[in-house]
C-alpha cells in the first residue's frame, strides 16, 4: 500500500472517530489499524455503543465507490439492506445517519444520561 493510500485510509477513519464522538458516542481509532491486534482486536475503529464491549468496525473508502455503487442502488431509498449468502449468517447495511439514530439509541437505553446529559 502507498503513503497517499495509508494516508486517506487514516483520514476516513480518523472522521469515522470524529462523526461519533461529535454524536456523543465514545470511539477510538484502534492503533496501526488493528495491524498489530491491539487487545486483541484487528479492526479499525471501537465504537462503544452497547457497553464495555465495542462494536468492532472497519473502515473502506474507494475514489470511484468500486463495490459501494451495487449496495447503493440496492438500498436505494430504504434504511437498511440485509445481505444474506446461502449457507452464511447475514448482514446489514445501513447509511451513517441511520447507523448513529440506533447507536445513540442504544447508549441511552443502555446508560441513561450518557449521551448529552438525556435520559430515553
Amino acid at each position: 500500500m502507498g503513503k497517499s493510500s495509508r494516508d486517506k485510509g487514516l483520514r476516513r477513519e480518523r472522521a469515522i472517530v470524529d462523526i461519533h464522538v461529535k454524536c456523543g458516542l465514545r470511539a477510538e481509532r484502534v492503533p496501526l489499524s488493528g495491524a498489530v491486534r491491539y487487545r486483541g482486536n484487528g479492526a479499525d475503529v471501537d465504537l462503544y455503543v452497547r457497553g464495555a464491549a465495542p462494536v468492532k468496525a472497519e473502515v473502506k473508502a474507494r475514489g470511484e465507490g468500486d463495490g459501494f455503487k451495487t449496495l447503493e442502488r440496492w438500498l436505494g431509498g430504504n434504511d437498511a439492506l440485509f445481505l444474506w449468502r446461502d449457507r452464511a449468517a447475514p448482514f446489514v447495511v445501513l447509511p451513517l445517519h441511520v447507523w448513529l439514530e440506533i447507536a445513540g439509541r442504544s447508549v441511552r437505553c443502555a446508560e441513561p444520561g450518557a449521551v448529552g446529559g438525556q435520559t430515553p
